[in-house]
């Protein structure tokens, strides 16, 4: 009988509760025992390794759809790798987690984590011999090369367009701007596909330069005296700081546009999962089983071309934008961002969009 070890890392989202639910069913059905690792990489930094043994009432069914992690995603004192660096304890903290890995005696362990956690994974891959290493992408970023779609994105569109959807009532009321500052680091997708959802006026993300005199004309041009502004919180402006949507928010006001910079923070990575990350959690956990049952190890599931399956965790991290990360040192992440030929930029400009100097 094989054991199974579940891992969440990096910022929660909807839906890793059920892709760990989908994951422990189908390996019950395979006749495998699955553990569950708390606090991600916190949970083996401690000596015995801190972990739950799955069953049929630890994660029911009809709870599986709720936002966040069940098995938690770290605290604020949490040990993981930017930690151990902080607290000079990176050596001690590798070892440990090479040391906890072997005390668990894992088959394999199935590591649902962000374009940080996955490129850490790939980085330090010596601490995951001896045991099938399989990644699954989440997050709400959508910012993992090489898949299509990543756990939580879904979600985090309908709930950021809900919140948007709300803000026009009272946009209209007051006729009012309202400037949106959604998240996504570096990566402007959240921002791209929830601002075409709502109908946005003008969508600034992180990949596109802009001129802010350009957005301040566009709002004055428009028929409506109200609407939606969304900027990707990556977003900068020259020679100002602060939060971009305040940034945006001081600008427009300065031109007499009357507007309200708002915060929707983290409401975006909660909600309950919708039925299309739900999907995708569910083909994502069937796929990272049947490598394990496939005898693969360091790869991640992805979705090409709406099909499910393995790709090797060093083509992942070669395919991306490679970065040194600012808090490991030594320790490089691999980015996605919107590409130039996303097809939306171009709606959201057939639309009367304002998406920035685009060519």
């Amino acid at each position: 009988m094989k054991k199974i070890g579940i891992m969440t890392t990096g910022g929660d989202c909807s839906g890793l509760n059920t892709v760990i639910q989908r994951i422990y069913r189908g390996s019950t059905m395979r006749g495998w025992r699955v553990i569950g690792i708390e606090d991600g990489t916190d949970g083996l930094a401690t000596n015995p390794p801190r972990f739950i043994e799955f069953n049929e009432n630890t994660l029911p069914i009809e709870y599986a759809r709720l936002a966040g992690s069940f098995l938690h995603s770290g605290r604020p004192s949490a040990l993981n790798f930017e930690t151990a660096v902080e607290r000079g304890k990176i050596k001690q903290f590798n070892n440990q987690l090479k040391k906890s890995l072997q005390q668990l005696r894992l088959d394999a362990l199935i590591l649902i984590g962000g374009n940080g956690s996955i490129s850490l994974a790939w980085c330090n891959k010596d601490i995951y011999d001896g045991l099938q290493l399989i990644c699954i992408p989440k997050t709400i970023d959508m910012d993992i090369p090489l898949t299509q779609r990543t756990i939580g994105f879904e979600t985090a569109v309908q709930q950021l367009t809900t919140f948007c959807d709300q803000l026009m009532l009272t946009a209209r009321s007051h006729h009012r701007w309202f400037v949106v500052q959604t998240m996504g680091r570096d990566c402007g997708q959240l921002a791209l596909n929830s601002g075409v959802a709502v109908g946005a006026r003008v969508i600034l993300i992180p990949e596109i330069k802009f001129d802010v005199n350009s957005v301040i004309e566009h709002i004055k041009q428009t028929p409506e005296d109200h609407g939606i502004i969304l900027v990707s919180e990556g977003i900068s402006l020259r020679g100002h700081s602060g939060r971009p949507a305040d940034m945006i928010s001081r600008k427009l006001t300065a031109a007499g546009i009357p507007n309200r910079a708002v915060f929707p923070e983290h409401t975006q990575r909660v909600g309950d999962t919708v039925a299309t990350d739900r999907l995708l959690a569910t083909r994502m956990a069937d796929c990272a089983l049947n490598a394990i049952a496939n005898n693969e190890t360091y790869v991640m599931t992805a979705i090409t071309d709406c099909e499910c399956k393995t790709i090797s965790l060093q083509d992942f991290f070669e395919a991306g934008d490679i970065t040194s990360d600012p808090n490991i040192p030594d320790v490089k992440t691999s980015d996605a961002y919107v590409s130039p030929d996303d097809p939306l930029l171009q709606i959201a400009t057939n639309l009367g969009i304002y998406i920035g100097e685009t060519k």
